[in-house]
């Protein structure tokens, strides 16, 4: 099966270099390349424009990859976003997350990387990288849901993760919480241990799967 591709990058050389790597993938054709998010909703305008992969940048000008992905989410939910950055960032993959893309890839991957993660869009419906907590992420992309209840949170730890769903810093949290930097830090360790979690972003997706946060 052939899937279409649009890419979102105000880097002209970038965004052409991505398309000559993905005309070499089999199942995949570009459609067209864009600057930013307001000429991707121009181009909308047409069915004929509407594919089923966008290839989003993170950093653009005029609208922004987390604005685009929060319009595609509203207005085309049924389009894949695979999200595309120059650094791991943790924050920065907690946005889009929350803003509605299905995937997170550097720009500076094998090719082989870039279709792998096309096909797991295509087939399981996300994709991450291996410093994302990939089997939570799957709980929530594939509509898994685990037979047993959640774990049972206290009040304090229940708002701690819901500021650990922002672009909060710990101090920050803390000063929100009224509390001291290391108890918050507590209150993250005790999650991670009683979730099985190691990451701030397992915390987020755990915290999206069961509606502790909105998105």
């Amino acid at each position: 099966m052939q899937y279409s591709v649009v890419i979102v990058d105000d880097h002209l050389l970038i965004a052409k270099a991505i398309t000559g790597v993905i005309e070499h993938f089999r199942n995949y054709d570009v459609l067209y390349e864009v600057e930013h998010g307001k000429a991707l909703i121009e181009k909308f305008q047409q069915r004929k424009n509407i594919p089923d992969i966008v290839l989003l940048d993170v950093s653009m000008p005029v609208m922004d990859g987390f604005e685009t992905a929060q319009w595609l989410r509203e207005a085309h939910p049924e389009v894949l976003v695979l999200a595309l950055s120059m650094q791991d960032d943790e924050q920065a993959l907690i946005k889009m997350i929350r803003s509605g893309a299905r995937g997170y890839l550097l720009k500076n991957v094998h090719p082989a990387e870039l279709e792998n993660a096309l096909n797991a869009l295509t087939t399981k419906g996300f994709y991450y990288p291996d410093w994302v907590t990939g089997k939570v992420i799957f709980n929530i992309a594939a509509g898994n849901e685990n037979k047993n209840a959640p774990v049972k949170l206290n009040e304090r730890e229940t708002v701690f993760l819901q500021y650990a769903a922002t672009e909060l810093t710990y101090k920050e949290i803390a000063e929100k919480m009224f509390c001291s930097p290391r108890t918050v830090e507590g209150y993250r360790d005790a999650l991670f241990e009683k979730l099985g979690l190691k990451t701030r972003i397992g915390l987020v997706v755990y915290a999206i799967k069961h509606s502790l946060i909105k998105v």
